[in-house]
């Protein structure tokens, strides 16, 4: 139940400002951060060939406005013991009258040999995408193989090469998933779901057919499928799949065995926990799946288990990795007893080899830490894993550094491209806090402190002129921020504000036992996480004592909250936040999350749900507090916003709702971004300055 940083939030940054507040001589004007981050190229992809010799990755396409669009193409460079060479793009589109601006290109799949590329293009028909094969060397135009109606997504071959798995949906034309604007309903609600399917094509029928093939669906129809992996004999794949919603129902997906040629499907794991990225071991007798309390489906996180293809005498599923402090996110197997596992771990992520023997416990070995961030798209920490299980392709960033394709060793990675090299930071340098949070269990808890330009934390707190702070509260609740470039913080930053980034109880960093740390206890040990690590920005930094809060979502419920509970903020921003999780529970879209988090639904436990509910504790609120909501948010509706400002109205707090036509949790047009974000700046800037 977040907003997904690394694609939506860097939008918030590509603009320019109409009626920002006007700047202090001690930062720069809001217009100039904005136009100076027209530039920022946001890649979307990287994945790498099973030989280890060429990388490929999605780039954005700009628009008339200078802004990256929905549009975006595949660049393609072979990797070199210095580095990599010049790259090529690959697209679809090429001779296409009518098609001037490009095409949506995207989801890039290697081959086993390495020799072809398959992705999805909406060259055919704009907005309808197709898989296409393209021959990377022969300098021939790309191949289309389907003619599909609806939805598709994550291509991938099959082990001999012969086919090629996709995702489906068909028939729907609107964007899947929960972040998307929701759409509105008409005549009877919720009766015929339409379920995401695996399908297959046969990619070497096609080689010297001019027609497409059909997509061949091979999962059940009643099965809404989520992530999957081939074994390595092409007969079956390991999936996640649930019954109805898939909105909803991911957070009660089993892991399922798939036969390829349509035969059906068997359950191979009910888990108490959710469940993300299966993947099939090279002996194909086991799948290794992330299981964990997560939130939302693309932030993963938990413990690693290992789960039997067949029934065998040693039982069933294992987790590999109990008590480990750190948040598993991604996985591939090296060797039928070796993983290898990129984590989330104390706010920074790592790179672990998992070895499973026979006899004796799980060993963990850390190959890579780094202070920043890898990922191989927009979600979760990640890296693109050649055959040999140490060459690699990964995005690399941080908060000082913007993203770009590195490739090479694990943890001697080179770097690819540089389209971000004229991008500066205009914030400081970033600086890792640690503190003790009391109540009932005393944690030790993580956070980032990210200062205005100028500003040294390293120097005594006193040096310098002291500056408001604004306490920026990830959604979730099970993410984290990492040392990532954060292009919502940085702007704060670069306006004069410190910006506090915590990572309370709840998220990941610290281990399963951390991240269920607010089960049945929104608000209560989280937010006492906050106000303690409070005490930590005022020893770091030259803080003047007031603050601001902002939030998205499970930070906006945050934000509702902190306001009934304390006086410590001046100034509140919450953006698609709950007011009332009892009203919530019917309203929402994905009421299924709740159950791991609440113990019991609404109707069975209305009390836990209530003392969770800045609704019923309205009264102590006096921040002024701006709400922000987009119109169609399927995660969080917005009737949660207008009862939430409709109180504050009504008690005479200070307050103003915005509604965002047409747009859901994530919004999609860059007009409304970039007029979210100078609201935002605007209402710290005139109540905390």
């Amino acid at each position: 139940m977040t907003r997904t940083i690394a694609t939506a939030l860097l939008l918030t940054l590509l603009g320019t400002g109409a009626h920002a507040a006007p700047p202090s001589a001690a930062h720069p004007p809001l217009d100039a951060v904005l136009k100076s981050a027209e530039a920022l190229e946001t890649y979307r992809a990287v994945t790498i060939a099973p030989d280890g010799r060429s990388i490929a990755w999605v780039e954005s396409i700009a628009g008339a406005d200078g802004l990256p669009s929905e549009r975006s193409t595949l660049e393609v460079a072979a990797l070199t013991a210095n580095g990599a060479g010049a790259p090529r793009r690959v697209s679809a589109i090429a001779g296409r009258a009518g098609r001037p601006g490009g095409a949506v290109e995207r989801d890039p799949a290697w081959s086993p040999d390495g020799r072809r590329l398959a992705f999805l293009s909406d060259a055919a028909h704009a907005g309808q995408v197709d898989l296409y094969v393209a021959e990377i060397g022969a300098g021939a135009a790309p191949r289309r193989l389907t003619h599909l109606a609806g939805q598709a997504a994550e291509p991938r071959w099959s082990p001999d090469g012969r086919s090629i798995a996709l995702l489906v949906i068909e028939g729907r034309s609107e964007t899947a998933g929960p972040l998307a604007a929701v759409p509105r309903d008409a005549g009877v609600v919720g009766e015929t779901p339409q379920e995401q399917r695996l399908a297959v094509v046969d990619a070497a029928a096609t080689a010297s057919s001019p027609a497409p093939a059909p997509a061949r669906l091979v999962s059940p129809a009643d099965l809404y499928v989520y992530e999957y992996d081939w074994a390595p004999d092409g007969r079956s794949f390991a999936a996640t799949a649930a019954h109805g919603s898939g909105d909803d129902n991911w957070f009660v997906a089993e892991l399922y065995s798939i036969a390829a040629d349509g035969a059906g499907a068997r359950s191979l794991w009910k888990p108490a926990v959710q469940l993300a990225a299966p993947r099939v071991s090279p002996d194909g007798r086991s799948v290794a799946v992330i299981g964990g309390l997560m939130s939302d489906f693309g932030l993963n996180g938990g413990d690693v288990y290992v789960v039997p293809t067949a029934p065998t005498a040693a039982g069933g599923p294992r987790n590999v990795t109990p008590g480990l402090a750190a948040s598993p996110a991604w996985l591939a197997w090296t060797a039928p007893d070796r993983l290898l596992v990129v984590e989330t771990a104390g706010g920074e992520t790592a790179v672990a080899a998992l070895e499973l023997p026979a006899a004796g416990a799980p060993r963990v070995t850390t190959v890579w830490h780094g202070a920043e961030t890898i990922a191989a798209g927009p979600a979760a920490p990640s890296l693109a894993l050649a055959a040999d299980g140490t060459t690699s392709a990964v995005l690399r960033h941080s908060f000082g550094r913007p993203p770009e394709v590195w490739a090479g060793p694990l943890g001697a990675w080179r770097q690819v491209t540089a389209k971000n090299a004229r991008y500066t930071p205009s914030w400081g340098e970033a600086k890792s806090l640690r503190w003790r949070s009391g109540g009932l269990d005393v944690l030790d808890v993580q956070g980032w402190l990210l200062p205005p330009p100028g500003v040294d934390l390293d120097s005594a707190p006193a040096a310098g002129p002291r500056l408001p702070l604004v306490v920026v509260i990830h959604g979730g609740p099970a993410s984290a921020y990492r040392d990532a470039w954060t292009p919502i913080a940085g702007l704060l930053a670069s306006q004069g504000f410190l910006v506090f980034l915590p990572n309370p109880r709840g998220s990941f960093g610290a281990g399963e036992a951390f991240t269920r740390g607010n089960v049945k206890d929104f608000g209560y040990g989280d937010l006492d996480d906050v106000l303690a690590g409070l005490d930590a920005v005022k020893a770091a930094a030259p803080w003047n004592g007031k603050a601001g809060i902002f939030g998205w979502s499970y930070g906006g419920f945050l934000t509702m909250w902190a306001v009934t509970r304390t006086d410590r903020f001046q100034a509140a921003v919450a953006g698609a936040g709950i007011a009332n999780w009892q009203s919530y529970y019917g309203q929402n879209r994905i009421d299924q999350w709740m159950i791991p988090y609440f113990g019991a639904s609404v109707y069975d436990d209305p009390w836990i749900y209530a003392r969770s509910s800045p609704i019923s504790f309205i009264q102590r609120v006096k921040t002024p507090t701006l709400v922000l909501q987009g119109e169609r948010d399927a995660e969080v509706p917005a009737p949660q916003a207008y009862e939430f400002w409709h109180a504050l109205k009504a008690l005479g707090v200070e307050t103003q709702l915005v509604i965002y036509p047409d747009e859901g949790h994530r919004f999609a047009k860059p007009a409304d971004e970039r007029d979210r974000l100078r609201r935002i700046v605007e209402w710290f800037a005139r109540l905390l300055r």
